[in-house]
């Protein structure tokens, strides 16, 4: 696939927006960790329109509130990248701490919450003045990330200690921690802040907590007819807005445990490509993209008929996703 480099880039984007510009149709980014690479897919073709060259290992990706820039996990570059979506352009580096992987952005749009894989340290960036504002010890590996819709809570998991860290965004200090099973990978607030999903990779199970109370109101299992229980690893959980949906991806079970979010009840498994990882919607939430890393594609799920409807190709080993409207 080819490559377009910044100049060219450019000169692709003014010379497309003539006659089918890519404002008129979301565009899901697609992070590929071998590849070095983000792949762009039109999301009313299902095509990708772009590769573009990014910072070494690139996993993580959000975007910040108005879409303007595209926060990117360089892991192996130890560095936060910053691109503006217009112009594809790399635009500064944040001061990430070691191994970034995960992150999440603030509620307030501008301090960014980052898991350092090799040092044992969640760091505090303050994406507006380039600057750490805080490292925060947690423990051994950590990498998923989130903050809650109020702002006032984040969530940490370490995979080797097998703990859920809860980091009080005011102090910047571990409040509480939650014992789960072993490798807990991605935390996933619901849309009203009160409860969140975690996933934990070897232990094959997710958790919901309450965050009231801090305790586990329910642990999830999933069996999967022909596939052996080692091969069910859940990492990446989407929530659907209206709060009827929860999606799994199982890993190198290469299924999406589908979940009624209300009785925790498992309706179906939906057979994805090779070591599906992570997870992202359309705005409509009418359309679930998972990144399945082995095969090196993205699975699109029609979420009213809970169907996987296609594949689409892009670079090798895809790791994150994210959509902008």
């Amino acid at each position: 696939m080819k490559t377009c480099n910044p100049p060219l880039l450019a000169a692709v984007v003014t010379f497309s927006s003539l006659f089918a510009p890519l404002s008129q149709a979301s565009i899901a980014y697609v992070s590929n960790e071998k590849d070095n690479t983000l792949s762009l897919i039109d999301l009313d073709t299902l095509e990708v329109v772009e590769t573009i060259d990014v910072g070494q290992r690139p996993r993580g990706i959000t975007f910040n509130k108005d879409f303007s820039k595209l926060y990117i996990c360089a892991s192996d570059d130890d560095t936060v990248q910053v691109m503006d979506t217009g112009s594809h352009r790399i635009i500064g580096e944040l001061p990430s701490g070691e191994d970034p992987e995960q992150f999440a952005l603030h509620p307030d749009d501008r301090h960014l919450y980052i898991a350092n894989e090799d040092d044992a340290l969640v760091t505090v960036v303050d994406a507006e003045r380039s600057t750490v504002i805080a490292q925060i010890d947690v423990g051994v590996e950590p990498e998923g990330m989130a903050v809650s819709p109020r702002g006032d809570l984040a969530i940490n998991t370490s995979e080797t200690t097998s703990m859920l860290h809860w980091i009080d965004t005011r102090t910047h200090e571990v409040v509480h921690n939650t014992r789960v099973e072993q490798r807990p990978r991605h935390v996933e607030f619901t849309r009203d802040g009160s409860r969140f999903w975690a996933s934990s990779e070897i232990g094959g199970s997710v958790v919901v907590v309450d965050v009231d109370s801090r305790q586990v109101i329910k642990t999830l299992r999933f069996q999967i007819r022909g596939v052996h229980p080692d091969k069910v690893q859940p990492v990446g959980v989407k929530l659907t807005d209206d709060g009827k949906y929860a999606f799994v991806a199982l890993g190198p079970a290469n299924h999406v445990a589908v979940v009624d979010a209300r009785t925790f009840e498992v309706l179906d498994y939906l057979l994805v490509g090779r070591r599906v990882w992570h997870m992202a919607f359309n705005p409509q939430q009418t359309l679930l993209l998972t990144t399945n890393g082995v095969s090196g594609d993205i699975s699109v799920i029609d979420v009213d008929a809970m169907k996987v409807t296609r594949s689409v190709k892009v670079g090798r080993y895809p790791w994150g996703v994210a959509v902008k409207p």
